[in-house]
């Protein structure tokens, strides 16, 4: 008898929580397509130039970071079906069915789901890793076949994926087993009739403003500290400015405060709000531009100062996120109060009725799944830009096969300076039957003598080379050769450079002085085509080009080797090199001088394992928080659909046409997800352009605008995609919740 029960009600749940089912589903389907790649016994066919043991480890530890969340879902959606179904269960303790035997029951019936839910989400899983499989093998350059064999391989994660998801539900229905024997039957015959509690009836909004105004105070002992920019008349207007106003705004939230507090019986916390909503936003501003105006105008303020405002940013943006959903159900009021006419037009008394009732209880929800849906909404945007930037800034610094520099900075005496052809290299080339087809050691050179130990970061000495080993450099590159007269001198410049960079610097810099000589700017002033990162000294962009007759009488700084191989180097290879040179030249040694090798395989290697990661990592939490917040959002409204049936039920008995009541539930719903979706667009919006500004040459070098606008809108389209699935599903089930 109960057996046949549970899978009545099963049944009917199966129906009752279409919204439940589906999302369980997809975040099982993600878990087990993570998992199953990350297996000791998933071994793809990537050649022997890669090496997949850092992605394997890298997945697992995204597996265990998502899958808090996963079980943060399944613990939500319980708690959804508990509540929806308590009526039944004081009905069915009412007819004599004891409680404990109910909640066992109801124990079964969600296991019975979650079962349902893991066997679908592990068959659509299984697909899924074979998309991944084939993501990952074209980041390698592999091609990829949907075999036996390798699907085979994969489901070998199938029992210890039934085994943890079970396991999950098992505790979560424990918990619904003690929760059900200790509900009283008069609460669960209101459960249905009970809301969030109101916000302003709670510490929410107060403890919000206690760690913004403790954040005021620490913004403006940070503004105090770097009062040296505002007067320090070096420094361009700009950056008194900047400093100026982070210590005014945070001044005037503070004040306000006070102000408020002195006046608190007579002015709302509205009131307050307004006025440090109107403070936050150019306090937002002038912490923004910190880091913008540290690398523009050569600031030193330091890694922890920039982050420490980069925080500050992300407080206010917080901040005013929980301002503006706070005060949302206050505007609908002032605005409906204000406007009779549109006030009594139709439904729409009864539809401001329905808003501002729900928002005035649920503030506290709808701000966490607004901050929730921005980070989402920030990492589907940013987690492609940033693999797309890596793999373009891998292009400049894995141009040689085998690529070895050195760094002076920390050597006092010139006697120290490195000096050799690095024959280490060239014995393991040989003794592995390795054949080169380009191969280059060269030297860069001090122009002035004099500049040697000057070691300001900001004023680093630029270094040249000579024009035989540039021009060597560029036909192992397969750009033409430069020519220069006797006299003259040309630049190479970094990738990531402005044109106006360039122009400046040139205009400074037309006529150089050298130990050897005097020269000047030739007429094919600057070349801007990739050569790798360490052609230039420690904190320079660019490179001085001499003849050869005037770099022999400068003083060499920096030895380095540039080397293609005719074949590619294996992962094997490649590590026992870099281990054996690393043993020889150290990364620092007791003079001083610092011996770095790069070798393209190991930084191929470990960039496209890193990326593929972070790519798939991101939009996978990006994807469970997005579906996490629109599950969220639908169950509230479906949570009160016995409240909803009987006010809808009333409008019909009015004489209210059906399809106006549609239209009342589409407004509703329409509101209802507009708000957060709306709010999270704007800010995500402000946060990437931000971004983007900031690092505009980057993307220019790195990625490309077409690039970015084709990931930008595969982004956007997935959102859309999300939101409208889950638009409709609530709309649907909403309506058949209040027509019953």
């Amino acid at each position: 008898m109960y057996a046949k029960l549970i899978f009545q009600n099963a049944k009917r749940s199966a129906k009752d929580y279409l919204i439940y089912i589906v999302t369980l589903t997809i975040c099982v389907t993600l878990f087990y397509a993570f998992l199953s790649i990350s297996s000791s016994y998933y071994q793809p066919d990537i050649g022997t130039a890669y090496e997949i043991t850092a992605f394997s480890d890298g997945i697992q530890l995204a597996v265990c970071a998502i899958t808090l969340l996963l079980l943060f879902l399944i613990r939500y959606v319980n708690n959804y079906m508990l509540r929806r179904r308590q009526k039944e269960f004081a009905v069915q303790s009412i007819m004599g069915m004891e409680q404990k035997t109910i909640s066992w029951l109801f124990f079964a019936e969600t296991f019975l789901m979650g079962a349902v839910s893991i066997v679908i989400g592990i068959a659509l899983g299984v697909l899924c890793s074979q998309f991944m499989s084939a993501m990952l093998l074209a980041s390698y350059g592999q091609s990829y076949e949907l075999t036996w064999t390798t699907v085979s391989r994969i489901t070998l994660s199938f029992g210890q994926s039934i085994f943890f998801l079970q396991s999950v539900f098992f505790v979560v229905g424990l918990f619904n087993v003690r929760t059900i024997r200790k509900i009283k039957i008069i609460d669960m015959l209101s459960a249905d009739r009970q809301n969030e509690p109101d916000l302003k009836k709670n510490r929410f909004m107060p403890t919000i403003l206690v760690i913004y105004l403790a954040l005021s105070i620490w913004m403006l002992e940070t503004g105090i500290q770097k009062m040296i920019f505002f007067f320090d008349p070096r420094f361009a207007f700009p950056i008194h400015i900047l400093f100026w106003g982070n210590i005014m705004f945070p001044a005037l939230t503070l004040l306000w405060s006070f102000t408020w507090l002195c006046k608190k019986k007579v002015w709302t916390l509205q009131t307050l709000l307004i006025g440090l909503l109107v403070c936050t936003v150019p306090n937002t501003v002038f912490s923004a531009l910190v880091p913008v105006f540290e690398s523009k105008y050569y600031l030193t303020l330091g890694a922890g100062t920039i982050n420490q405002y980069l925080m500050f940013v992300v407080a206010d943006l917080l901040f005013l996120i929980c301002g503006i959903i706070y005060l949302s159900s206050s505007a609908i009021v002032v605005w409906k109060s204000k406007s009779p006419a549109h006030r009594y037009q139709g439904n729409n008394l009864f539809f401001f009725g329905q808003i501002i009732s729900k928002l005035s209880t649920t503030t506290k929800t709808m701000t966490l799944i607004c901050i929730t849906l921005t980070t989402a909404i920030l990492m589907f945007i940013i987690a492609p830009i940033l693999t797309e930037w890596s793999m373009g800034y891998l292009d400049s610094r894995s141009m040689y096969d085998v690529q070895i520099n050195s760094r002076y900075n920390n050597v006092d005496e010139e006697a120290d300076l490195p000096v050799g052809d690095y024959e280490l290299v060239t014995e393991f080339l040989a003794e592995e039957g390795i054949a080169t087809n380009a191969d280059c050691t060269f030297s860069l050179y001090l122009p002035n003598r004099e500049d040697f130990h000057s070691r300001v970061k900001h004023e680093f000495p630029v270094v040249a080379i000579s024009l035989s080993d540039y021009n060597a450099i560029r036909e192992m590159l397969g750009y033409k050769t430069v020519t220069l007269e006797e006299n003259e001198f040309t630049t190479q410049w970094h990738m990531a450079v402005t044109t106006d960079e360039q122009e400046e610097f040139i205009r400074s810099h037309a006529i150089v002085d050298t130990d050897a000589g005097r020269l000047t700017l030739s007429e094919q002033a600057s070349h801007q085509e990739a050569m790798g990162e360490t052609l230039y000294n420690s904190y320079t962009q660019v490179v001085y080009v001499f003849p050869d007759n005037i770099c022999q009488n400068l003083l060499s700084v920096n030895r380095n080797r540039y080397i293609q191989t005719s074949g590619e180097l294996s992962y094997s290879d490649a590590a026992a090199l870099e281990n054996k040179f690393i043993k020889a030249y150290p990364e620092l040694s007791e003079n001083g001088v610092g011996y770095y090798i790069r070798l393209s395989t190991l930084q191929v290697n470990e960039a496209k394992g890193m990326n593929f990661i972070l790519k798939t990592a991101m939009i996978y939490g990006a994807v469970v928080l997005m579906v996490i917040c629109l599950t969220i959002l639908s169950l509230q409204q479906l949570l009160d659909a016995g409240q909803y049936r009987y006010r809808f039920g009333v409008l019909r008995k009015l004489g209210v046409e059906e399809q106006d009541i549609k239209g009342l539930v589409m407004k509703q719903l329409g509101v209802w997800f507009g708000l957060p979706v709306v709010v999270s667009i704007i800010v995500s919006a402000i946060v990437v352009e931000y971004f983007l500004q900031s690092v505009s040459v980057e993307i220019s070098a790195y990625i490309g605008i077409e690039a970015l606008i084709t990931q930008v809108s595969i982004t956007i389209s997935i959102l859309i995609l999300l939101l409208l699935c889950y638009f409709l599903s609530t709309w649907i089930l909403f309506r058949r919740s209040i027509t019953e």
